[in-house]
């Protein structure tokens, strides 16, 4: 499923789990984005729950682009467990749900997508709807 714009609504099964990557909550990041982003947030508490979000699009967007994903539905559910702070691995996962063909063309995965830190410990988490092609 590695090879660009060849996983369809069909390649996906219920149940799967999808590896969307890692990225690590960089200091200098963090800083710049309190300055801007969050004022009067202490960066010692980790990473603004806004950032953690921004992180877990990246890695979820990076992966998507191999898909022949036409549109994300939907985004909700929204769970922050725990800032990760400055210097923390985080990794990404997906977890198929569901799966609802919508006539011929295309169809709608619902996944759960997950942050874990470096312990494994959940970090962030989210529900996404996304309308893919069929074959």
């Amino acid at each position: 499923m590695s090879d660009p714009l060849h996983v369809h609504f069909e390649d996906l099964e219920v149940g799967q789990v999808l590896n969307l990557g890692a990225c690590a909550v960089d200091e200098a990041a963090v800083q710049l984005f309190v300055e801007h982003f969050a004022p009067g947030w202490d960066s010692a508490y980790g990473a603004p729950d806004a950032l953690t979000y921004a992180l877990w699009s990246r890695l979820a967007s990076d992966k998507s682009a191999e898909w022949a994903q036409s549109k994300m539905l939907a985004v909700d559910g929204l769970r922050f467990l725990r800032n990760p702070p400055a210097g923390e691995l985080l990794r990404g996962r997906m977890t198929v749900m569901g799966k609802d063909p919508v006539g011929d063309e295309k169809g709608i995965i619902i996944a759960q997508h997950d942050l874990l830190d470096e312990g494994g410990r959940l970090v962030f988490s989210c529900l996404t709807r996304g309308l893919f092609v069929r074959r």
